[in-house]
């Protein structure tokens, strides 16, 4: 298990920014239906990307709490957790109960939706953000536009990422990698902003996109830990 060196909030945050900074992170996730969705089975794909050289996994979903505790165990790396409810409007992380149990469940980092969408328990994102950090872990904005990402970056979010580009009404999805509001999201915030990439990242050349257009770090999920995925890709 990811052991954090100081108690202190700043020397937490400096700690794990450093450790992911120019890295690629592996989500591990699989929805209800897929037949990677077994906790045992995403624990061992976890400890495999480490093994790779991931410098921390992005994990929870529809797997939720479960999914977290279990890899956040197994794994030597922060573990960015989050909890995915229902299909509908806020559904990452969408409560400041949903923070509470992420970070009991060993989450050193807590992403959650950071759009301004009202949330089911009626908090705010800066809700999200200040009970982060009340628990002592570190709060990730899971964004769908530039506006989110400066709105996050204004809310304390530590880290801010383009999860969301492409799956809200507010944006239209491309093909790839939204590199365009990653581009205006770190132009928005400023170079003191930690801004990760997310979204449709399935090569090298969208890695090397992404940090052209700003990215501290890249997240990559289907394209590593989903082998339907990839076997459709081999076989198109």
């Amino acid at each position: 298990m990811f052991q954090f060196d100081k108690n202190d909030l700043d020397r937490r945050r400096a700690q794990v920014l450093n450790l992911i900074r120019g890295t690629v992170i592996v989500s591990v996730q699989a929805p209800d239906g897929h037949p990677m969705r077994d906790t045992h089975t995403l624990t061992h794909v976890a400890r495999a990307c480490v093994a790779g050289g991931s410098r921390a996994i992005r994990c929870g979903g529809h797997g939720g709490i479960q999914d977290v505790e279990s890899i956040a165990q197994a794994v030597d790396v922060p573990v960015f957790g989050l909890t995915k409810e229902g299909s509908e409007g806020v559904y990452i992380t969408p409560t400041v109960e949903s923070v509470r149990q992420l970070a009991a469940a060993g989450a050193a980092v807590i992403c959650a939706d950071a759009t301004d969408r009202p949330r089911p328990d009626s908090s705010t994102y800066v809700d999200i953000v200040e009970e982060c950090h009340r628990l002592n872990v570190l709060a990730m904005a899971d964004c769908s536009t530039p506006e989110d990402m400066l709105r996050a970056h204004q809310c304390g979010a530590d880290i801010i990422s383009t999860t969301l580009a492409g799956y809200t009404e507010s944006r239209a999805k491309t093909a790839g990698p939204d590199v365009e509001c990653l581009a205006d999201g770190r132009a928005r915030c400023g170079q003191e902003a930690f801004i990760i990439g997310e979204g449709r990242f399935a090569s090298r050349e969208d890695v090397q996109a992404g940090r052209a257009s700003g990215a501290d770090a890249i997240i990559i999920g289907t394209a590593i830990t989903d082998p339907a995925w990839i076997t459709r890709q081999f076989n198109s």
